[in-house]
């Protein structure tokens, strides 16, 4: 039937992480974390430090290793537990893993640019050494793309001279330059003042107006409840709840997410 195909494409998760568990020596990081994700949608993890809301995106991208679960990009295996009696988790051969991994732009609390490369250099250095694009064409990409955070106008200057919203803007430019279909978001404002936090979040909530598959670990509870479509909160490991933005900030279900947001609105 005409449509079938991308009918069932449309309907394979961007992200499908089921039953994720990692730790860090004898520590439990991640127990048994699951969520999926749709096309377009944008969706915020809140809670409290070190509940393990990093370790799961870094997980999701291949920062981090899983000892158990499965993770799916757009229906491709990334890893998955083993039959064997460990029930460790099984990755993808090396070449499958970069080119699922190449479909997520990461955006850090650090920015982690390039010193010793321009903003323009900062931007087309993936693109070209990685997608093998011309300089020409990489150019104009990340000449569009500095225009569309509104750095058009730095693309010759180095990092040492930018304010820290203005980096971590080209950071999120970086990202879109690889072509991602998802971004992954770890704190992206943490380590910025709050008067350059708002030129960050409007450059995230132009994306998300523009559909952009994005999961965003944050602590800016007004973008997640105005831009989210859905909020995760997690604690000491776990997933306790999802729920509609609205109705998480109105009515969260439960006792530990409400003393959270007690703490915090």
């Amino acid at each position: 039937m005409p449509g079938t195909t991308s009918e069932a494409a449309a309907s394979v998760p961007m992200i499908d992480a089921r039953g994720l568990r990692k730790q860090f020596g004898a520590v439990p990081v991640l127990r048994g974390v699951s969520l999926q994700l749709q096309r377009g949608e944008v969706v915020a993890v809140v809670g409290p430090s070190g509940s393990g809301k990093s370790t799961f995106l870094r997980c999701l991208n291949h920062l981090e290793t899983i000892d158990a679960g499965h993770i799916a990009i757009e229906g491709d295996v990334l890893a998955t537990s083993g039959g064997g009696a460990d029930g460790r988790a099984v990755y993808a051969p090396d070449a499958k893993v970069r080119r699922i991994c190449r479909r997520m732009g990461m955006v850090f609390q650090h920015f982690n640019l390039f010193p010793h490369l321009t903003v323009l250099g900062n931007v087309i250095e993936a693109p070209i050494l990685v997608r093998g694009l011309r300089r020409e064409e990489a150019v104009a990409r990340a000449e569009a793309l500095l225009g569309k955070v509104g750095l058009l106008a730095k693309k010759d200057s180095y990092p040492a001279r930018l304010s820290g919203g203005q980096k971590q803007r080209v950071a999120i430019a970086r990202a879109l330059a690889m072509e991602p279909d998802i971004m992954l978001f770890d704190e992206p404002t943490s380590a910025l003042d709050p008067e350059l936090t708002g030129e960050v979040l409007r450059t995230m909530r132009a994306l998300a107006e523009e559909h952009m598959t994005m999961l965003v670990v944050t602590h800016e509870m007004g973008f997640a409840r105005e831009v989210a479509h859905r909020v995760v909160f997690m604690d000491q490991g776990e997933i306790l709840e999802v729920a509609p933005a609205a109705a998480f900030f109105a009515d969260p279900q439960h006792p530990r997410a409400r003393a959270f947001l007690r703490t915090l609105l």
